[in-house]
């Protein structure tokens, strides 16, 4: 059996203004026009002979993006696993092997990033089942990618003595400047880490155990204290807390004398800039060597990345540009600097705007909504209702709402008191129809209906924050979390 691990943790702040921490890369369609990152490392599951269900390890504010991405798939996950704050890949490996071994008495663990590209699925399973070869020899496994160029922003691996399928490994080592670059890729014995991993869930907790017990430990305590909520699995908050930030490679990897590695070229990138989605599309583009995606309109223009999500962008004579546009963002920079991008965010966080953290979208369980006006006394959003999804029953102490049904049907369900069911009504709302909250009255909306549910709410008062929530009861299990 090989159980996927999927850690779904990352940011992707050198994406954006695409890429955002509320929603980063992995839930985009980055690569493809119909699935996100995440739902592309899922799906590459299929190939691979003997997988189980994934374990999706993931942020907290993230779990139910995780949870309907995998559903629009039809795929229901081994488990959801939730880190309250993000300490890297080894705190979150050593959780997913304890969850593991909740499941079966040793698994094989397939560990993957959830924002990687791979191109040529065959190939990659072709190597992880090299790899369980040499799991079975009792080596913990790294997977190599051939390098194509003397890539400055991967870490190496140096290849040692030969193994039936693959290699020990003989060094990691760290990003190296172009000149040290070149010599790797001339020498043949460097691949790229690629950051995907397999091994038996039992060794790399013993593993764990010899070279950072200090991380094994914290984790066992927040394990210990774990409790289920609906699909997910959640930790000992303060117990996490206090497990220190480290990767696989620096905790365990690069101590281990069992560590092999399979070199392989499935078509691997790890999405990590735009400059790298530049190169996965400029394949398809035409001789000017452009990357369009969106409303664009191009002149005298070549080797550019130009991504347009909610209005016309046009370009006259620049090269070797990134120029990408979203409702409240513009990032222009010059395609060898798209690293630097995370510079912006860094910036933007720094200076408390909103722009770093999320989009004019946001994102819940039932849906979405979007501010269109926001004012000190009153604000303007639209709101999307999924198919038979409903919000929490809930009620306000500072503002009041008027509904406007635009599309589709809302039941609307409304009362005093605190939510007792005898002092509550419900009605059906139509299009062109509307209703007023007021300040103070318990209130949900659900969309009974096949089709979405839009409205427009316009609130009023003296407080418009989204933590101004009292729940009295919600599907989703946030009665104490805004989200």
């Amino acid at each position: 059996m090989v159980l996927p691990v999927i850690l779904s943790g990352g940011s992707g702040s050198r994406l954006w203004p695409v890429s955002r921490e509320h929603y980063p890369k992995q839930f985009l369609k980055l690569n493809s026009e119909t699935h996100t990152l995440l739902q592309e490392t899922v799906l590459r599951l299929d190939a691979v002979h003997g997988a189980t269900p994934p374990l999706v390890v993931c942020n907290d504010e993230h779990r139910f993006l995780v949870a309907d991405q995998l559903q629009q798939l039809n795929v229901r996950p081994g488990r959801i696993l939730l880190e309250p704050q993000g300490r890297n890949t080894a705190p979150a490996l050593a959780l997913a092997a304890m969850v593991a071994l909740e499941q079966e008495d040793d698994p094989t663990l397939l560990i993957m990033p959830a924002d990687h590209v791979i191109e040529d699925t065959q190939a990659f399973a072709n190597a992880v089942s090299r790899g369980l070869e040499l799991c079975g020899q009792g080596y913990m496994v790294t997977f190599g990618i051939q390098p194509s160029s003397p890539h400055t922003g991967y870490g190496y691996i140096r290849k040692g003595d030969s193994l039936s399928a693959g290699h020990r490994v003989a060094a990691f080592v760290e990003k190296p400047d172009l000149e040290r670059a070149e010599q790797y890729l001339a020498s043949g014995d460097h691949v790229w880490n690629s950051g995907i991993f397999l091994m038996r869930a039992r060794q790399y907790l013993a593993e764990l155990g010899k070279h950072a017990d200090d991380i094994l430990h914290a984790c066992e305590a927040a394990f210990a204290g774990r409790s289920e909520d609906l699909d997910f699995l959640r930790l000992d908050v303060e117990r996490f807390a206090e497990c220190r930030s480290e990767s696989i490679d620096y905790a365990v990897m690069e101590q281990t004398q069992a560590a092999a590695v399979v070199p392989m070229d499935p078509g691997w990138n790890d999405i990590g800039a735009w400059d790298a989605i530049h190169e996965l599309k400029s394949r398809r583009a035409g001789p000017e060597g452009n990357a369009v995606q969106g409303d664009v309109m191009l002149h005298g223009a070549r080797g550019n990345l130009v991504r347009s999500e909610s209005r016309l962008v046009a370009a006259v004579g620049v090269e070797d540009l990134v120029i990408v546009e979203t409702e409240d963002a513009v990032l222009v920079a010059g395609r060898e600097h798209a690293q630097d991008t995370k510079h912006i965010v860094n910036a933007l966080k720094s200076a408390g705007r909103s722009e770093f953290q999320a989009h004019p979208n946001v994102y819940r369980p039932w849906g979405h909504y979007r501010t269109m006006v926001l004012t000190s006394s009153y604000q303007v959003k639209e709101i999307v209702v999924n198919p038979g999804a409903k919000l929490s029953l809930q009620m306000h102490y500072h503002r009041a709402e008027h509904w406007v049904v635009v599309q589709g049907t809302a039941r609307v369900t409304q009362g005093q008191g605190h939510g007792d069911a005898e002092q509550l009504t419900s009605f059906l709302l139509s299009e062109d129809e509307s209703t007023y909250i007021p300040l103070g009255t318990v209130h949900r909306l659900e969309n009974p209906g096949v089709v979405p549910l839009r409205l427009i709410e316009v609130q009023t008062g003296s407080y418009l924050g989204e933590d101004d929530i009292v729940r009295f009861g919600d599907d989703y299990g946030r009665c104490d979390d805004p989200s």
